[in-house]
């Protein structure tokens, strides 16, 4: 397979297992570029690429602008707070006036899930989703996927744990999608009232306790508790999750085997995993950080070719 089977990256569901190769295939080659003393390819030089964040966003901003660049697209962006949506300009508006000026690309974060595919059925450029609300952030979980292929060899047959806020999380309903088209695994672990009702209908089973699913897993994916989502207190205090759900040396020396560490970021240090675990040889969190920006490369350039 020599193209995407996709214009856009809405979601993974939208992908199919080819797919997840050839970015993974396309991200190896862009790996080895971000690691050269000249880390820039003049494979975009004629592409235009808007980013457009309706939600703040620090890291995946960075990343993405910074695969841009490395590609030579040239680049816009946008934050939603600075902008002419807080005047009531509507989605469509906001980003037609983008196109107008001659932009060939989206990459959008938006708090509405399917923002991004609503767009995608009424602009002429290629969306990239970046995040849409609870809903999907592909380019997460193909990040974590390809971390997990590059410290373990493969995706296939491993078992994986997602630990925390999976009711509010975009990153876990991703994962879970990305990591069973690869033949994976998945548990979820968390406090009840953070598990969504209708999970095990995605194929996924529960565990409670964190040593039961730490003992099971060969990776742990710990997601941060994201208070800034949450209406309503889900569980009694941050104290009392950290001493449930909180990961620290003492587990992980606890069991009779090594496993990987992975954490999407921003870290709440303390709250899901001690600095020791982060810092640690099982953490793989800056590979994630690197390996995202290879990703990115790999999507964009991969949705560029589609358009000529």
């Amino acid at each position: 397979m020599s193209e995407l089977s996709v214009n856009h990256l809405l979601g993974i569901k939208y992908l199919k297992p080819e797919d997840l190769q050839l970015i993974f295939e396309t991200a190896d080659h862009f790996k080895e570029v971000i690691n050269r003393p000249i880390k820039k390819v003049p494979s975009l030089r004629d592409i235009t690429i808007a980013n457009i964040f309706f939600e703040n966003s620090t890291r995946t901003k960075l990343s993405f602008e910074l695969a841009q660049k490395r590609l030579s697209a040239d680049v816009i962006s946008f934050s939603a707070a600075q902008s002419s949506v807080k005047k009531g300009e509507t989605l469509i508006d906001t980003v037609n006036n983008i196109l107008a000026m001659k932009v060939d690309m989206v990459v959008m974060r938006h708090a509405f899930p399917g923002a991004a595919l609503f767009l995608s059925q009424n602009v002429k450029a290629s969306i990239i989703n970046a995040g849409d609300g609870a809903h999907e952030h592909p380019t997460q979980a193909l990040l974590d996927s390809y971390s997990i292929r590059e410290r373990l060899g493969e995706v296939t047959g491993k078992k994986v744990v997602i630990v925390g806020d999976i009711l509010h999380s975009r990153v876990a309903l991703s994962n879970i999608y990305a990591l069973q088209m690869q033949g994976a695994e998945v548990k979820v672990c968390g406090p009840k009232t953070l598990i969504p009702r209708y999970i095990e209908s995605l194929g996924v089973s529960v565990e409670s306790n964190l040593r039961k699913a730490l003992e099971w897993c060969d990776v742990a994916n710990m997601l941060r508790v994201q208070n800034e989502r949450m209406e309503i207190n889900y569980f009694p205090s941050t104290r009392e999750y950290t001493q449930q759900y909180g990961l620290d040396m003492s587990l992980l020396n606890a069991l009779n085997k090594e496993i990987v560490v992975m954490h999407p970021g921003p870290i709440n240090r303390g709250v899901e995993i001690t600095s020791e675990v982060a810092d640690s040889s099982h953490s793989v969190i800056l590979d994630q950080v690197e390996n995202g920006v290879a990703i990115r490369m790999a999507v964009i350039y991969l949705l560029a070719s589609k358009l000529q």
